[in-house]
């Protein structure tokens, strides 16, 4: 699921803010961002946001800012005052200003010391990380809240859509009947009642639904029971998703009723759009 987090902490001579970002995908991708001097606790870090987020494609970002009089750089003197000295044996009268300032762009003017890292600072790090890790996951709850009215909404839509098939079974119960009384007249065949009456409930057998919509209620409860049990689900949604689709197929194939086909769109079209949301959860 998707997700931001970001915290920050102020010390003494710089500013050290944690950003993370997660993206959907069905297991832990991480990616980690570090200054050069927290390369040695990346392994830490890891194992710090693999405690918090189980899944997602995760990166997560370490940024430094300097607030202090402190500095990694410092002149390398030694090789300054040699470009100094090169150029003035080249422009003996040129103004010293102006050769430190050409000598100090030159490269290896300029040596970055090693900085420690020690543990006080690190304690600090990692209380920043861990509020980053609350902030998204609060991120990702609402998220997911969301995320659930939205499937509520639509499987309460496909209930009403079964209730209302139920309104038209009478309807093409006797539709069936006519339609068959019809043809047999068109045949001109004498109507023995007996078969005629057998051969409507061989119809109507054929075409009843009560067991499709037995089984559709039964995954629409499924699925809002495993959506509501905290666990990780997307891939039980996603299989109870594609058992309510062939029950919604088999009822359209069975209908025979053009009011019905037109409810059975509109579950089609609901379901669709339960699916599309559950891959943001796989």
């Amino acid at each position: 699921m998707t997700g931001f987090g970001k915290a920050s902490v102020q010390l003494p001579l710089k500013k050290i803010t944690v950003e993370i970002k997660s993206l959907n995908s069905k297991n832990l991708d991480l990616s980690v961002r570090l200054p050069q001097p927290y390369k040695e606790k990346e392994l830490e870090i890891r194992n710090v946001i693999a405690q918090q987020l189980e899944r997602g494609k995760v990166e997560s970002s370490v940024f430094i800012e300097v607030t202090g009089e402190e500095t990694s750089s410092v002149l390398n003197a030694p090789i300054v005052k040699a470009y100094i000295a090169q150029m003035k044996n080249i422009i003996p009268n040129a103004d010293e200003t102006e050769l430190m300032k050409m000598a100090v762009r030159m490269p290896d003017a300029l040596k970055v010391e090693r900085c420690e890292l020690d543990e006080q600072e690190w304690n600090e790090i990692v209380k920043v990380l861990n509020q980053a890790l609350v902030n998204i996951n609060e991120f990702r709850q609402q998220e997911g809240e969301k995320l659930g009215n939205d499937f509520l909404n639509r499987i309460n839509i496909i209930r009403n859509c079964i209730t209302e098939v139920e309104s038209y079974e009478e309807d093409r119960i006797k539709t069936v009947k006519d339609r068959l009384l019809q043809n047999l007249k068109e045949l001109e065949f004498n109507i023995d009642e007996s078969r005629y009456a057998q051969e409507v409930v061989y119809y109507i057998e054929k075409l009843d639904i009560n067991e499709e919509k037995v089984r559709l209620t039964n995954h629409l409860d499924y699925f809002v029971e495993t959506m509501n049990s905290g666990e990780h689900g997307g891939r039980k949604l996603g299989f109870i998703a594609q058992e309510m689709g062939r029950e919604i197929n088999t009822m359209g194939s069975k209908s025979n009723h053009a009011e019905m086909q037109k409810l059975v769109v509109k579950m089609k079209d609901e379901l669709e759009k339960i699916k599309e949301q559950v891959l943001n959860i796989l």
